[in-house]
């Protein structure tokens, strides 16, 4: 018998390889773009962790200042503890950097790492950052001024020798408004971004920030107990409260924890095309278990029990799973790879920009991933299977099919939504909105199982209206004795319709919230900032002075500076955002606030924190933040300085920043940091003025800044004059223009979600077609019987397309309310759970209802054409076969 099982099976895969070959596809898609996802994902964490150990060494400990940097004197009394075996001063600072000759056209700027450290202590610290001179470098050159080493990634960038050249080859590094000459006089091992390597004291005269440390890296003696030592290092008297200390993995752990609700969101949207294509897998055994209806019950006759012939179709799907699987996995495995070399590490969030991983591919993500599609594709399996082991053999024998479908029970689908309900009320786990994700399966199956309660109920209600017209009243009275058959083949419409409606709804909002904001944000028609955004850091910051040298130019009617700067209040989290500008004195002008601000109690300062960071700290308007008063202690120790009392202000809406932004007054920032520098500037033309003369005039401004700026050995030439082929200082962009990039990157970074939807439609769609062909092929005497009564073949074509117009418009009206209600626990718990900030609903009434049509019209087209082959001379021959 279970050879006759076997061979069954067999010669059905063998004659409908097209069958078989969309459930695989399914299968495949689903599999292919969430391990294609982990893959890329651990690469690029990978490769990262590997350049963060290499280019920060192995120490114990770092000491990093929340903001800003450390002084010498720190380390001096860092160094000297009896605990402490090493300790190696750090300054670290970004620049763009272009050959000084140019040796080719196409080489352009190349954002640099910075790094200057004691060259004597590298080699116990962090041996992949030793210099390594070029063969004819002087004894010296470890230590010599305005001296370089580069890595691979840097040499490769700017297309120099790996093996040196005579003469050294030079570099220009612009930071700010000026531009620094350096020479290349050898390489590090380090991998990763392009980095450029020198001495500690070079760097800190090149970059006229004498005294200053960006961290210490400490190696402690054999023994030490590191939770002791950190609170007696904390207990020092010139101990700076801004002053923290960090796990050398910190950083790695940083990064994994930013982008992991990124990377759980794409995984769950690439599970989508799994989810439905389960549904897939079942309309393709439905149909296969209509078509062999007779074999089933002939193997019943020869002895094949019901649970054999469960485990025969379940079998089916299973093997259409593995098939699917291992396709995916091999899918997935080459999109990794193509995208690990086309677009690097990022994901599209930004999270590993300038990271070029190699493939880690991993067995057991491999085996959980596939096992995945395995079980997806049984339970699409499953009903199918149920249908098999219920048939009665006696009356399939004779051609008289199976058994009318039941509407089931309400209080089922009741009762699932009721969970999803409770479920997406609860806290995120871990950071990931688990819960919420476990609502919306439940809430889909919930709405599913309600399906054919309310066809049901639906269908009663419409009875009255279709007795006068008997095609009508025929088509409504088989629908309503075959309800439950019916719900299930639309079964597949409302679930993918409803997550098609879902994303929809959830793009649309959350690209209407950003239009908002960003309308908020930028209020001024004109901004002005360094060409240097791409290296960031300090050096893409304009020089004190500036914004008040912009505003008393003729033709500028208002400036408004704006400074960005990074804040580490925890070594646990990614930094935060400190945002320093003008407020006036209603700050709900220029913040885009969640409610009204409060007013600041006298003696203290007002900040306005970002929803993220009421999430990720706890804290709530009307409260003080005495850690955030750490943060902008003196370095130095002063003992008559006194803290600043922060006051929580308001909470302010951010789409750019999922760490967290704080924003304060720019007069207070620059009070309390003694920091001018700016970011950005807001400009208001005067009216009427023309804009070319005043972009010179303010290019103009720049220069004489950049000129005036004090700095190690900078190349003022080169910083004063956009002529000799220099690149310009600073641009100008426009308001709308940089409306436009923001939707460019968001439609990008969006496009899967509406080829996703297509996938689910298309998916749902030939469920649909699979479904109505396994019930026209089971009608084939039905539609005699009908034509021996003197319908015509026309009038039975009517009949099935009513019923698939009927059940595809049940089907779009039950999908699109169950895709919102996902919708609304997608905008209102998933999107604040994982990135942490709010939007409004925004339904695009226009889109859904083109949806809706597309679903209903292209439902009826393939009944129209399921019933042709039923409807025609084999179906009166099927009702002679009983005579």
């Amino acid at each position: 018998m279970l050879a006759l099982l076997r061979t069954f099976s067999w010669q059905d895969l063998r004659h409908h390889p097209w069958r078989s070959a969309a459930a695989v596809a399914a299968v495949m898609l689903g599999v292919a773009l969430a391990f294609a996802v982990h893959v890329i994902n651990a690469s690029a964490l990978d490769e990262f962790s590997q350049a963060v150990r290499a280019v920060n060494g192995q120490p114990d400990l770092e000491v990093r200042p929340m903001q800003g940097t450390l002084g010498e004197d720190l380390f001096a009394q860092v160094a000297t503890h009896p605990d402490v075996a090493r300790a190696n001063p750090v300054l670290e600072a970004t620049a763009m950097a272009s050959p000084a000759v140019h040796t080719s056209p196409a080489t352009a700027p190349t954002a640099l790492r910075l790094l200057g450290a004691d060259a004597l202590l590298l080699p116990a610290m962090a041996p992949a950052l030793m210099p390594r001179p070029w063969e004819g470098a002087a004894r010296d050159a470890l230590f010599a001024p305005a001296t370089v080493y580069l890595n691979p990634a840097a040499l490769q960038a700017l297309g120099m020798p790996l093996e040196g050249a005579q003469p050294r080859p030079t570099l220009q590094l612009q930071t700010g408004l000026q531009t620094l000459t350096v020479q290349v006089a050898g390489t590090v091992s380090a991998p990763g971004a392009p980095l450029a390597v020198m001495d500690i004291g070079a760097a800190q005269d090149l970059l006229g920030r004498v005294g200053q440390l960006t961290r210490i890296d400490l190696q402690l003696q054999p023994g030490t107990d590191r939770s002791a030592f950190r609170q007696a290092l904390q207990a020092l008297p010139g101990w700076p409260a801004q002053a923290t200390l960090a796990e050398p993995g910190d950083a790695a752990q940083r990064v994994s924890n930013l982008s992991r609700a990124y990377r759980v969101n794409l995984t769950v949207l690439a599970l989508v095309a799994l989810f439905t294509g389960a549904f897939l897998v079942f309309s393709v055994l439905a149909l296969s278990v209509a078509q062999r209806g007779p074999q089933f019950a002939l193997l019943a006759v020869l002895g094949a029990t019901p649970r054999q012939r469960l485990a025969l179709v379940l079998a089916e799907s299973a093997l259409l799973g593995v098939a699917g699987s291992l396709a995916g996995l091999a899918l997935g495995t080459a999109l990794a790879s193509a995208a690990l070399q086309l677009l690097g590490g990022d994901l599209g969030g930004g999270y590993f920009a300038g990271v070029q991983p190699r493939l880690q591919w991993s067995l057991s993500a491999a085996l959980l991933y596939g096992s995945l599609g395995v079980a997806a594709a049984v339970a699409g399996g499953w009903w199918p299977a149920r249908a098999a082991q219920a048939l009665p053999p006696a009356q399939t024998l004779k051609g008289l099919g199976s058994a009318s479908g039941r509407a089931g029970r309400g209080w089922v689908g009741m009762v699932l939504i009721a969970a999803s309900a409770g479920l997406a009320a609860l806290p995120p786990i871990f950071g990931i909105p688990l819960a919420a994700y476990v609502a919306i399966g439940l809430l889909l199956v919930g709405g599913i199982a309600l399906l054919p309660w309310g066809v049901a109920w639906l269908l009663q209600r419409l009875q009255p209206l279709a007795a006068r017209h008997p095609l009508s009243l025929l088509a409504l009275e088989r629908a309503r004795r075959m309800r439950g058959t019916a719900a299930i083949a639309v079964g597949g419409v409302v679930a993918s319709l409803s997550l098609a409606v879902a994303l929809t709804v959830m793009v649309a909002s959350f690209r209407g919230s950003v239009i908002q904001w960003l309308d908020a944000v930028l209020p001024s028609p004109l901004y002005v900032r360094s060409t240097l955004q791409a290296a960031g850091g300090d050096a893409a910051l304009l020089p004190p002075g500036f914004a008040e040298a912009v505003a008393r130019l003729p033709g500028v009617d208002k400036v408004s500076p704006l400074r960005t700067s990074p804040l580490q209040l925890s070594a646990a989290r990614p930094a935060l955002t400190v945002l320093s500008r003008p407020l006036g004195a209603d700050p709900a002008q220029v913040l885009p606030l969640t409610g009204p601000a409060l007013a600041v109690p006298a003696g203290q300062i007002g900040v306005y924190v970002s929803e993220a960071v009421v999430d990720l700290y706890g804290v709530r308007p009307g409260q003080t933040w005495p850690e955030l008063s750490k943060a902008f202690m003196p370095v130095a120790p002063d003992h008559q300085a006194q803290a600043a009392t922060f006051f929580i202000a308001g909470v302010w809406r951010d789409y750019v920043r999922q760490t967290g932004a704080i924003t304060l007054d720019s007069a207070a920032y620059q009070r309390l940091t003694g920091d001018t520098r700016i970011s950005d500037l807001a400009l208001w033309p005067a009216e009427g003025v023309d804009m070319a003369a005043l972009q010179s005039r303010i290019r103009s401004a720049a220069q004489q800044a950049s000129a005036a700026t004090p700095t190690g050995t900078s190349d003022s030439g080169a910083a004063n004059s956009n002529v000799d082929g220099n690149p310009p200082l600073i641009e100008f962009v426009s308001a709308q223009s940089i409306r436009e990039r923001s939707l460019q990157i968001f439609d990008r970074s969006f496009a899967v979600t509406y080829w996703l939807q297509a996938v689910a439609i298309g998916i749902g769609l030939f469920g649909v077609a699979a479904s109505f062909s396994a019930q026209v092929l089971a009608r084939r005497k039905e539609f005699g019987l009908l034509a021996h009564l003197g319908l015509t073949r026309r009038q039975i074509l009517a009949v099935v397309a009513g019923e698939g117009a009927a059940w595809t418009g049940i089907g779009a009206i039950a999908g699109v309310l169950l895709g919102l209600a996902v919708s609304v626990v997608l905008v209102h718990v998933v999107n604040p759970q994982s990135f942490h900030w709010t939007m409004e609903m925004n339904i695009p009434a226009p889109r859904l209802w083109a949806l809706c049509a597309a679903v209903v019209v292209s439902g009826t087209v393939t009944a129209w054409l399921a019933g042709r082959a039923a409807a025609g001379r084999d179906a009166v021959m099927a009702v002679k076969e009983d005579w």
